[in-house]
């Protein structure tokens, strides 16, 4: 699975060709989240409250390239790669 981004920590990937809705994986410290990429709501999984936090508010600066990176994924080429949260 092609890791897209990281930062504090915690790791953003998106899977080649992996089912709808839109969606990344984001794991912190030994625990993972699935997150809509349209609603930016977690889907499944958990992590700790302050990584949710992080992840929410880096997928919504980067939402339309997480979009972009989704789409590519699904063709099963390389997604590609994000800025990290600054």
């Amino acid at each position: 699975m092609p890791e897209v981004s990281r930062f504090y920590g915690i790791v953003i990937r998106i899977f080649w060709g992996d089912h709808p809705p839109p969606h990344f994986h984001a794991a912190y410290g030994g625990e993972e989240a699935r997150f809509d990429i349209r609603t930016l709501s977690a889907i499944g999984g958990r992590l700790p409250p302050r990584a949710m936090g992080l992840v929410t508010e880096w997928a919504t600066r980067h939402q339309n390239e997480l979009l972009e990176c989704w789409e590519r994924g699904s063709r099963m080429e390389d997604p590609g790669k994000i800025a990290p949260l600054d």
